[in-house]
């Protein structure tokens, strides 16, 4: 990977690609920083780490790299944009009318995306009213007047809508995945507030041999499961097809011999996404309606125990399955492959190789799913033993897959411009 940015940065062209990238990575860590008006940061830290609302708003904060929690204009983050990714890509297959539009190409897809921005807009709009009516019935707000209500409401929308911005300047004019990249940006500015409860919890006051022990098996473990993400997030069970040969005019086109790519992570960390925000919604709408969430059926949901820990994990194999059979249609793939004169060997076109294909993606789809459960699950099991630990199975899935991404995005841009250093 050093290689690789090494021989990127010789390149002018994306040496200033890369530039620009951390320049406005640097303006959103800056903006993380500006207070919101009439808001108090220690009232919102509150808000999340007590029993107010410690589910979905501590995501929240976790990918924001602690904004939420310190009450500044960009303390809801991308998140409102996921979302509205996540439900047009949801309706697109629901309603005739946006799937025409995105097989409409670049057209289509420009429809789609403002729709998407619109969208995104619309729900921040309502996650900051969210907010205001959760720190009211909290009493965490000093004055109620409308005046002020605005003045956060618009705070917080306007500050989405510049990360949203701030991203697809960096899809357009940087090195690409500029909303990726900007989750990425908030999860490792953590890292440091992370070592520093590692070293309280295990080096500070509390040193013991035990407890430096308990650390060393910690690193292992940790080091294990990002080895294991890596493997896994690369591993791909490959159908052979062969296209037979036709003649048209004097020339002569197929033969050739190819593969279909099924990744055993195709549904990404959608899934997990999906499934923490279920597990969590019910406790976090009664905290933000002022019950107490850490008595009674609440406990017994809550997360990190037992009930709570086997939900999410089967949620997570669930919704892999459902996600996966969204993006990936063995019919359709079938279909295409018989009209261009393609087979599987040993397989008849047609139905046979859909049904071949759609046994194949179960398979792989249930080891994804498993595999995704376990990098969910682990991290839940080490914030038992390490109080305080940020960084989480979701948190780890980013932060992996956007490094790849952006490895293998600037191997493609340097092999478009024929570098001779990096070929060789």
């Amino acid at each position: 990977m050093f290689k690789v940015l090494r021989n990127a940065w010789a390149v002018p062209d994306i040496r200033k690609k890369i530039l620009f990238t951390l320049f406005m990575l640097l303006i959103y860590r800056l903006g993380s920083h500006i207070p919101v008006p009439f808001l108090d940061p220690t009232m919102m830290s509150y808000f999340v780490e007590g029993n107010a609302a410690n589910g979905l708003f501590g995501l929240i904060d976790s990918f924001t790299g602690g904004a939420f929690s310190q009450a500044t204009i960009f303390a809801m983050g991308i998140t409102p944009y996921i979302n509205s990714s996540i439900i047009l890509q949801l309706l697109t297959i629901a309603i005739p009318a946006l799937e025409r539009m995105a097989k409409e190409g670049p057209e289509g897809r420009k429809k789609i995306t403002s729709i998407t921005r619109y969208t995104t807009i619309g729900l921040a709009l309502i996650q900051a009213v969210a907010i205001c009516v959760a720190l009211t019935n909290w009493g965490m707000m000093q004055n109620h007047s409308f005046f002020n209500y605005a003045i956060i409401v618009i705070s917080l929308t306007a500050g989405t809508t510049f990360i949203m911005w701030l991203g697809e300047q960096i899809t357009d004019k940087g090195i690409g995945n500029g909303i990726s990249l900007i989750i990425f940006a908030g999860i490792i500015s953590r890292i440091p507030t992370m070592l520093h409860t590692i070293y309280a919890t295990f080096l500070g006051a509390n040193f013991s041999w035990i407890n430096l022990l308990w650390l060393l098996l910690l690193v292992v473990l940790v080091l294990a499961m990002l080895v294991f993400v890596v493997i896994m997030n690369n591993a791909e069970r490959r159908i052979p097809v062969q296209y037979s040969k036709r003649v048209v005019g004097r020339k002569v086109y197929g033969g050739q011999s190819t593969h279909i790519p099924i990744k055993v992570a195709l549904a990404g960390v959608i899934p997990i996404i999906f499934a923490s925000s279920i597990t969590m919604f019910p406790s976090t709408i009664a905290g933000l309606f002022g019950a107490n969430t850490n008595t009674g059926f609440w406990a017994v949901i809550a997360p990190g125990g037992w009930v709570y820990s086997i939900i999410y994990f089967l949620l997570i194999i669930a919704f892999t399955f459902f996600y996966t059979q969204i993006q990936f249609n063995p019919i359709e793939m079938a279909n295409n492959m018989k009209m261009n004169g393609g087979f599987v060997p040993g397989i008849r076109p047609g139905r046979s190789t859909s049904e071949y294909i759609s046994r194949v993606l179960n398979r792989i789809t249930l080891a994804g799913a498993i595999f995704l459960g376990i990098v969910a699950i682990v991290p839940m099991i080490f914030s038992q033993l390490l109080p305080g630990m940020i960084i989480g199975g979701t948190s780890l899935l980013i932060v992996e897959g956007v490094a790849l991404e952006t490895v293998r995005a600037l191997e493609s841009q340097m092999m478009m411009r024929h570098y001779k250093g990096f070929l060789e």
